[in-house]
C-alpha cells in the first residue's frame, strides 16, 4: 500500500483528512499485479492490441479471456482485443485506435517493450494519451533472463511518455487508473511500470476500485479523448516536416509537457478524495528527522520500509526511505527537497550501465541537485550537496534481502565505495554480515518445495486467496518462477499476518515447510530456517509413520528432532490419480491436495472458529474463483483433493520420531535386493 504511519498520512489519518468519510473505500479481495490491472483496463478501455511477452503475459490473458466472454465497459462498450504479429506491430495498432479516438491498453516487457521503441515516439508526437502496461524485466545481453530488471524501461525513457512505478499488486491496479486519467488530462502517454513475476505474479490482499468510482474518476471516453481520424473534422496527423518546421513542433510540444507534473499530481489528489489511498510524486518513510536514505523503485523499496526499522532500532542510524512513484516527469525539485538536509543517501538501481558516468536514477538524481546547487530558476538555493552513494541491486530477479540494506547503512555511515552491488560475490559486493527476520509480529510463513508442473503455483495463490478473504488476513504468496522449471524443482513462498507484509524476498524463516518433492531432501536444504515447534509435510508413498520415518535422511532427523517439529505425511499423488476427471490433470492436481493439508495444521480455521463444515465450504468459494471456468467436474475434483488431503494426512507421533529407523537405501554400503 502506498501509506503507513511515517508517510503522508496513514489509512487511520486519511479518514480524518477526508472528515471521516471515503466516498469509495475499494472492494476487499486478493490478487497479484497482473490481476489488479487486468480489473482496472477491463472497465475503462475499449480495447487491448498486445503481443504479451513474459512477464506481462497474464495481464494480456486476463483481458483476452474478458473479451472471450463478451464483457462490455462501464459505458456499455464490448471489449476487444487484437493480438498483430509482433510487440512493434502491437503498438502501432494501438496508435491507430489512438488516433481514431479510442481508448486502448498494451501489455509487454523486456524486449518486447524495445522493439516497440520506434513507435512510442510517434504516439508521444501525435499527442496520444494511451497506457502501456509494463512487467519491467532485464534485457537479454551476455545471457537470457525474462525475470525483474529496469533496463526495459530505461531504454525507452527518452521516448516522451509519463513513467509512473507501483511497488505491490494494490499500487499497480491504482495507478493503472491515475496514469490513465493524467494521460488524459495532458494528451501524453504514459507507462504503469511494475517488477515483473515479483510484482506481476505476487498474489496479495488488495481493495479493488469500485465500478462506480473508476466511472467517475475516468469518464467516458467520448468525452475526453479526440478522434483525428474523424472526416467531419479533418486534421492532418504525422505528415512530414523539413527544416522550415520539424522544430517548431517539436520544440511547441514543450507547452504539453509543462503540464503533465501537474496533471499527474492532480489524478493523485482526486485519487485521495475518492478512495482515502494517498500517492505521491515521491513516496517518502521515516524521513521527518533521518541523516540517511535509500532512493529507488519497485518492490525492493517495500522490502527496505521494513529494514529501515530494524536498522534504527538496532543500529542506531537514523535512515529514511524515498521510493520515486513518477520517474517521468523526473521531480526534480522535490527530489532536492527531499534529500538536500542529509549526510548521504544511496540509489539502488535495478540495472547497470557501466559505460555511463552513472545508473539512469543516479545521472538524473545528481543532475537535479547540479541544477539546485548552480542557481537553476525553480529549485531552492543549496550550499552543499551530500554525499551520493550508488548501487546495482536485484538484476534478473537477484534476492534482495534486509541484510543487504543493512550493509547499505553501514557503508554510508563509514563513506564506503561510492559504487557497489549486493546480492553477489564480487568486487564490488558489500558484505551481508547479518539478515534479519523483518516480518510483521506474529506472521507465519511458509516455504514450499515441489516440482515444477505439480499445480503447487496454483495451490499456494488458492491458500493465500482463502487467508486473505475468508480468514481477514494479510497475504503475499508468490513463487520462484524459471523457465526451465517444469519438471525440475522449484520452491514457492507464502506469508500470512495481521499487519501489511512489507517484505518482498525469498523467505528465510518459515513456520511450515511442505514437501510435494521427497527428493528435495537430496537436492536443497528445505529443513533450513523452519523454526522451532515448525511443521513439516511430506508426500509419500508410505502408509505407517514407521515407513515414513524410516525413509528420513539421518541428517533431516536430527535437525528435526533438534527443532522439535511436527512431521506430517500424506500420499498426496494417489489422491490426485484417483479424483482428477481428466488424465492431464492427475499430476497437476497434487497441489491442490496441499490446500486440505495447510488447512490441517496451521490454526486459522480455528482462530477463526470455523467447524470443518465451514472450512470447507469457504475453501469452494476460493476453489471456484480459480477453477469456475473450467466447470463444475473440475471444481469438484479439486473439492475432493482438498477433503481427503484434510482427512487423509496423519502426524508422525514423538514416538517414532525418537526412533533411528532408517530404511536401506539411506544407509551407505547397504546390501538391497530389488528382485527376488
Amino acid at each position: 500500500m502506498a501509506d503507513t504511519n511515517h508517510l503522508s498520512g496513514s489509512s487511520e489519518k486519511l479518514s480524518d483528512n477526508l472528515n471521516g468519510h471515503v466516498p469509495y473505500p475499494g472492494i476487499p479481495t486478493t490478487t497479484d499485479g497482473a490481476g489488479s490491472v487486468v480489473w482496472a483496463e477491463t472497465h475503462i478501455t475499449q480495447a487491448a492490441c498486445a503481443y504479451p511477452i513474459t512477464s506481462s503475459t497474464t495481464m494480456g490473458g486476463g483481458y483476452g479471456a474478458a473479451v472471450s466472454n463478451g464483457a462490455r465497459n462501464l459505458w456499455g462498450d464490448e471489449l476487444m482485443f487484437l493480438e498483430p504479429e509482433s510487440e512493434h506491430s502491437a503498438a502501432a495498432a494501438c496508435e491507430g485506435f489512438a488516433v481514431a479516438g479510442g481508448r486502448v491498453s498494451n501489455y509487454t516487457s523486456g524486449q518486447g517493450l524495445i522493439l516497440m521503441h520506434e513507435v512510442l515516439y510517434t504516439i508521444s508526437g501525435k499527442r496520444l494519451p494511451v497506457v502501456f502496461h509494463i512487467g519491467s524485466r532485464a534485457l537479454t545481453s551476455h545471457s537470457l533472463n525474462v525475470h525483474a530488471g529496469h533496463d526495459d524501461v530505461m531504454s525507452v525513457s527518452d521516448s516522451g511518455w509519463g513513467i509512473l512505478f507501483g511497488r505491490t499488486a494494490q499500487e499497480s491496479g491504482d495507478l493503472a487508473l491515475i496514469t490513465r486519467r493524467a494521460a488524459e488530462d495532458s494528451g501524453t502517454p504514459f507507462f504503469n511500470v511494475q517488477d515483473g513475476f515479483l510484482t506481476t505474479h505476487t498474489v496479495e490482499d488488495v481493495l479493488l476500485c469500485e465500478p462506480e468510482m473508476m466511472k467517475e474518476f475516468i469518464g467516458k471516453p467520448e468525452d475526453k479523448l479526440v478522434n483525428l481520424f474523424n472526416p467531419y473534422n479533418p486534421v492532418m496527423t504525422g505528415v512530414v516536416q523539413n527544416q522550415d518546421s520539424y522544430m517548431k513542433g517539436k520544440i511547441a510540444q514543450r507547452e504539453y509537457y509543462s503540464k503533465v507534473g501537474d496533471a499527474v499530481q492532480n489524478a493523485m489528489d482526486e485519487f485521495y478524495r475518492l478512495t482515502g489511498r494517498r500517492y505521491q510524486m515521491l513516496d517518502t518513510y521515516r524521513m521527518e528527522d533521518a541523516e540517511y536514505a535509500i532512493v529507488g523503485m519497485g518492490c525492493m523499496i517495500e522490502t527496505a520500509k521494513a529494514t529501515v526499522d530494524y536498522i534504527r532500532r538496532e543500529e542506531g542510524i537514523k535512515v529514511g526511505v524515498v521510493h520515486i512513484t513518477c520517474y517521468r516527469p523526473f521531480p526534480s525539485q522535490e527530489i532536492v527537497e527531499t534529500l538536500k538536509h542529509l549526510r548521504g543517501f544511496t540509489v539502488l538501481e535495478r540495472m547497470d550501465d557501466p559505460i555511463a558516468p552513472n545508473n539512469p536514477v543516479t545521472n538524473d538524481i545528481k543532475a537535479a541537485f547540479a541544477d539546485a546547487y548552480t542557481g537553476t530558476p525553480g529549485f531552492s538555493a543549496i550550499d552543499d550537496i551530500p554525499t551520493i552513494f550508488s548501487g546495482s541491486a536485484g538484476l534478473g530477479s537477484r534476492d534482495v534481502r534486509p541484510g543487504h540494506f543493512i550493509a547499505i547503512a553501514r557503508n554510508m555511515v563509514e563513506e564506503g565505495p561510492r559504487f557497489f552491488v549486493v546480492g553477489i560475490k564480487h568486487d564490488l559486493a558489500l558484505p551481508m554480515n547479518g539478515d534479519p527476520d523483518v516480518r510483521p509480529p506474529g506472521a507465519f510463513s511458509m516455504r514450499g518445495h515441489s516440482v515444477g508442473g505439480f499445480g503447487s503455483v496454483t495451490t499456494n495463490k488458492v491458500i493465500a486467496t482463502i487467508a486473505g478473504d475468508i480468514f481477514g488476513k494479510k497475504v503475499q504468496a508468490y513463487p520462484k518462477y524459471g523457465s526451465e522449471k517444469k519438471g525440475l524443482p522449484t520452491t514457492y513462498y507464502l506469508t500470512v499476518a495481521d499487519e501489511p507484509i512489507l517484505t518482498h524476498c525469498e523467505l528465510n524463516n518459515v513456520d511450515f515447510v511442505p514437501m510435494n518433492d521427497i527428493n528435495a531432501f537430496f537436492t536443497s536444504n528445505p529443513l533450513a530456517g523452519l523454526q522451532q515447534g515448525g511443521t513439516l509435510f511430506v508426500q509419500t508413498n508410505k502408509s505407517t509413520p514407521e515407513e515414513v520415518w524410516s525413509n528420513v535422511p539421518p541428517k533431516a532427523k536430527e535437525l528435526i528432532r533438534e527443532k522439535n517439529l511436527r512431521v506430517v505425511a500424506a500420499d498426496g499423488a494417489k489422491i490426485s490419480r484417483e479424483e482428477a476427471p481428466v488424465a492431464d490433470l492427475e499430476v497437476r492436481m497434487q497441489g491442490i491436495v496441499l490446500l486440505g493439508i495447510f488447512l490441517r495444521v496451521t490454526p486459522f480455521a480455528g482462530d477463526a472458529n470455523l467447524n470443518d463444515s465451514d472450512v470447507m465450504e469457504r475453501s469452494e468459494q476460493a476453489l471456484r474463483k480459480y477453477f469456475g471456468k473450467r466447470g463444475e467436474a473440475v471444481v469438484q475434483a479439486n473439492m475432493r483433493c482438498v477433503r481427503r488431503g484434510y482427512e487423509e494426512a496423519f502426524e508422525i507421533p514423538p514416538e517414532i520420531i525418537a526412533q533411528d529407523i532408517t530404511s536401506p537405501v539411506l544407509v551407505p554400503g547397504a546390501e538391497i535386493t530389488l528382485f527376488t
